[in-house]
């Protein structure tokens, strides 16, 4: 089994920024997170036809935890700027993510 220590998270946009989805990142899954910022740039360029506003980041994966099931959550933040977090699954994060945040991907 490969070691993943990032994942790479690629969201496009609209103009005006009002309507964003995740877009099919080429290689998703790096073993290390200077790869996918390496990466990152030209994934970008691969699907910058496919939104008006392309961003991508990068998001550390912890070896530490298990991620038998984990939420990807992200955001675009005021100033245009995409976040990203990977969290473990709890019953709780699961209740909240299916009513209330329809940005976050279930990861299994």
């Amino acid at each position: 089994m490969e070691h993943i220590a990032a994942l790479l998270l690629i969201v496009g946009c609209s103009g005006n920024m009002a309507e964003c989805r995740e877009l099919p990142a080429p290689t998703p899954v790096y073993e290390t997170f200077e790869e996918c910022e390496a990466e990152r740039p030209l994934s970008m360029r691969e699907l910058e036809n496919e939104a008006q506003q392309v961003m991508a980041t990068c998001v550390y994966v912890d070896p530490a935890l298990v991620y038998d099931d984990a939420v990807l959550e992200w955001d675009i933040t005021d100033d245009g700027k995409l976040t990203a977090t990977l969290e473990p699954v709890t019953s709780f994060a699961v209740a909240r993510n299916e009513h209330g945040r329809p940005a976050s991907t279930l990861m299994k």
